[in-house]
């Protein structure tokens, strides 16, 4: 049997009294939620290609960036990578809160956590046919150096790196969040880009797994609008953001977030042929 996780509200969060009461989040366990969509609502084998294969331009631009991505070991770009990496709540609430400009969390954005918290399960849902069919080795399987997750080391060895589950989660947060707040749509589109770039900071995926998953994240999107349980959420996170900004609610520690965000493991413009 589901279990089923409750987030308050707060009687001053300036919603309408109608939305007042307990937002519940239904769970497979506790922390594990249960996606809008149930199963796996389309086959990502179908829409995701072949990883490169050796040798290919393909194989050797994943092999450039990764190299590339290694030398930003132990800098802020690799701390926040590691912040990235964390998709527990109510942490992982907070990775897109300073592109959406507005503090998320439980009590006063229940829906947009619910949103989240259920649109990451159907992201990981459907990015895992793919991950499965393929079994491609992780980076740091390939270079031996380190991850900036060390403690899920044993964990990573043992899962496929194509496509980046990470990544697909990232950009299904990004296509939704903007539809909740268009007018933050560039920082939204640029965090979820950065917060896929973090996977290859990290070690543990090649450029070619967050390009593909980026595939998974926006069929996962179309799919959820469908969804009468998806769209009433997506409204209700409308009017809590809404009620945030009024309030002038700000987030917090983006300053450094932004500076860890300027270095990337991507050639720069002027660097690409």
């Amino acid at each position: 049997m589901a279990a089923l996780a409750t987030v308050t509200m707060a009687g001053c969060s300036g919603l309408p009294r109608a939305q007042a009461g307990p937002v519940v989040v239904p769970e497979r366990s506790p922390g594990v939620s249960i996606g809008y969509l149930g199963d796996a609502a389309f086959d990502s084998r179908a829409l995701v290609p072949a990883p490169p294969a050796p040798g290919t331009p393909a194989h050797v631009l994943d092999d450039v960036i990764a190299g590339r991505a290694l030398a930003l070991r132990d800098t802020t770009r690799w701390r926040q990578a590691a912040v990235d990496a964390d998709l527990d709540f109510p942490a992982a609430g907070s990775l897109f809160a300073c592109a959406l400009g507005v503090p998320v969390d439980s009590t006063h954005t229940p829906h947009l956590v619910r949103l989240l918290r259920r649109s990451l399960a159907d992201a990981a849902v459907a990015n895992r046919a793919a991950k499965d069919q393929w079994q491609r080795p992780r980076p740091f399987l390939s270079n031996g150096a380190a991850v900036c997750t060390p403690e899920d080391g044993a964990r990573l060895r043992d899962s496929a790196a194509y496509p980046s589950g990470h990544a697909a989660i990232g950009w299904t947060w990004a296509l939704t969040l903007v539809d909740v707040a268009p007018e933050r749509t560039d920082a939204l589109l640029q965090r979820g880009r950065s917060f896929a770039e973090s996977r290859l900071v990290c070690n543990v995926h090649w450029y070619s797994d967050i390009v593909q998953s980026q595939l998974v994240g926006a069929a996962t999107v179309a799919r959820l609008q469908a969804e009468p349980e998806f769209r009433a959420d997506l409204a209700a996170a409308r009017r809590e953001v809404a009620a945030q900004r009024a309030r002038g609610a700000q987030p917090e520690g983006c300053d450094a977030e932004t500076i860890a965000l300027r270095r990337s493991p991507l050639p720069a413009a002027d660097e690409r042929p």
